[in-house]
Parts: structure tokens; C-alpha cells; sequence
């Protein structure tokens, strides 16, 4: 699963649950952000060094749209802790780390888990507001 959050409201802005790691899976969360997004002024698409993300085409696609690129130290999770938060709390919280029957059985699974992660689960980071809640104030 390809996963786009936003830092400040934590919400799931893009995502992309596909069979394999390849980078059009990444490619299609990074647009469905894009396509999402109230405003993509002064954004930084931060990541780890995955290859996808370090791609011609994921990183033309950030300079196109004028997104800034930060990137992790190689090897260095806890430059990351935001994305690896989020994808434990799905694992752990809403059964991601699963193994299901099929594709379409996972990304219907996947699809209510990040719905119930961005309109219901409230977090304490974010003074007990759910991260569209929060997304949705920042307009």
C-alpha cells in the first residue's frame, strides 16, 4: 500500500493498494493527493529513498507540480516516524497487516480502514480530533 498523509492533520490524502511494489501504485497515491489537495503551494513530499519514490517519474511528477522533495538519510526509519506511525496504527488498529482472500476483498478492506482512520479515530496529537477534522480547519 502506497500511502500520501499530511503531516500538520495527519490525514490519509492519497493511497494506493495494489499487488506489487511497483512504482505506478505509488504514482497513482501521489495523484490522488495532488487531486485532493486544497492547495499544493509550498508542499514537501517527504519520503524514504524506496526507488519508487526516487524515480524520474515520481520526482518529475513533484517538480511539475512545484512540491519540494525531502528525503531520508539512506537507512534512517526514524526520519520517517510519521509514515511508520500510520501504517502501525492500520496494521495494529485496524487489521491491515492481514492476510485476505483476494484483491478486491483488501482494497475494500483498506478503503474502510482509512476511512474510519481519517473521519473517526481521534488522536491525541491532534487534541482529540480526527485528522479530517483537523484537515478540514486548515483551509
Amino acid at each position: 500500500m502506497a500511502l500520501i498523509t499530511d503531516m500538520y492533520s495527519r490525514k490519509i490524502v492519497g493511497y494506493d493498494l495494489s499487488d506489487s511494489l511497483e512504482l505506478k501504485g505509488c504514482v497513482r497515491a501521489l495523484n490522488k493527493a495532488i487531486y485532493q489537495a486544497k492547495s499544493i503551494e509550498g508542499l514537501i513530499h517527504h519520503s524514504d529513498r524506496g526507488i519508487q519514490y526516487c524515480s524520474n517519474v515520481y520526482t518529475q511528477i513533484l517538480k511539475r507540480k512545484k512540491i519540494d522533495i525531502s528525503m531520508t538519510e539512506e537507512n534512517h526509519c526514524y526520519e520517517n516516524a510519521m509514515a511508520e506511525r500510520v501504517n502501525g496504527i492500520l496494521k495494529d488498529e485496524f487489521y491491515l497487516d492481514q492476510t485476505f482472500a483476494n484483491v478486491p476483498h483488501a482494497k475494500a478492506v483498506a478503503k474502510n480502514a482509512i476511512n474510519l482512520y481519517n473521519e473517526i479515530r481521534l488522536h491525541l496529537s491532534l487534541d482529540f480530533k480526527t485528522p479530517n477534522m483537523v484537515y478540514k480547519l486548515t483551509a
